[in-house]
């Protein structure tokens, strides 16, 4: 059995683009039996961390669960929703994530990001010891044993170099695919909710409450203009932290992609991708960032290179963003 599996090597590493949308395709089919919502939570998890994997194509297994245990503890504690087709019996996830809300006093609507820090690893720690040898070996033989390597002891997935360019090239496609069967499967086993309801949970089990983490790091280190026209920026209520690739596509928060603007800047780009010359600026910004030489900046950018933020530009265009914008 996969899910039973220490280590797994990757059985083919040339694949044809046919090929890998096979893979998805079976995947997202109703032959993938699936009696938990595992597999889905997983591929969720790999696509917010495609830009936060080494020169090797690998990920460590400390990103993964805080995405994997993120998603989870706003689908269970903050949206209530059962994850396992068993209505008499909760998911090894929901035990942990009920149990360590009631240990704690927790209420519902915290998310995810408004746990103390100390707690979040904690949890972040129960749920990759509980589950890291079931779900990495589960979609491992689901996907035909191509689409990683793994190995539990050490903690790290190395992803295919073929299905990694193709999760980059068809990101927003697979994101959809996936967020739209989780809430097929969610649907069925929470019958007060319908699946538009629970497809817009799902849609945004990711976003943070708050940016105010990387406001402090910016304002504090380096901006104090709007990054898009220049004007000098005032008050906090006043001030927006934007995604410079929109967080439609990416759904993850890099303070890479980061940068402080006006209100009115922030509101006029919406979703949409700002003109090249923005994406040199900020590559210059990030040089800097860098350059200082800060505890909090080298945590957040320890594995950023330029080429991964000129690759997520290239592929958001691919993928159908608007990439004309610039302030009025």
């Amino acid at each position: 059995m996969s899910w039973d599996l220490k280590v797994g090597e990757i059985r083919e590493t040339y694949l044809t683009e046919q090929q890998i949308w096979q893979m998805f395709n079976m995947f997202f089919s109703t032959k993938s039996k699936n009696t938990t919502t595992y597999k889905f939570g997983l591929i969720k998890s790999l696509i917010e961390n495609l830009y936060n994997v080494n020169d090797n194509l690998e990920v460590n297994y400390h990103q993964l669960f805080e995405s994997f245990t993120k998603i989870y503890w706003n689908l269970v504690v903050h949206h209530q929703l059962r994850q396992s087709n068993n209505s008499l019996k909760n998911s090894e996830i929901e035990k942990i994530l009920l149990s360590f809300q009631q240990e704690y006093e927790i209420p519902h609507d915290f998310r995810f990001d408004k746990l103390p820090y100390a707690l979040q690893l904690s949890l972040i720690q129960k749920v990759k010891k509980k589950v890291k040898r079931y779900v990495i070996g589960a979609l491992y033989g689901d996907s035909g044993k191509v689409i990683y390597a793994f190995d539990i002891n050490k903690e790290y997935m190395k992803l295919n170099d073929a299905v990694y360019h193709f999760m980059l090239k068809y990101q927003r496609v697979l994101t959809y695919l996936t967020n739209y069967h989780l809430a097929l499967f969610l649907e069925k086993y929470n019958s007060a909710e319908n699946t538009i309801h629970i497809l817009m949970k799902v849609e945004n089990v990711s976003k943070r409450s708050s940016l105010d983490k990387f406001y402090d790091i910016l304002i504090s280190f380096w901006e104090k203009t709007c990054f898009y026209c220049g004007k000098t920026l005032g008050k906090r209520a006043a001030v927006h932290v934007d995604h410079f690739i929109p967080w439609s596509f990416v759904q993850a928060d890099h303070l890479w992609n980061l940068v402080l603007t006006c209100r009115n800047c922030n509101l006029s780009k919406r979703d949409r991708i700002a003109k090249p010359i923005f994406l040199n600026s900020l590559i210059d910004r990030n040089e800097k960032l860098v350059s200082l030489n800060q505890e909090v900046i080298k945590k957040e950018l320890e594995v950023y290179k330029p080429e991964k933020l000129q690759d997520l530009y290239r592929y958001s265009v691919i993928n159908g963003l608007e990439s004309d914008w610039s302030p009025n």
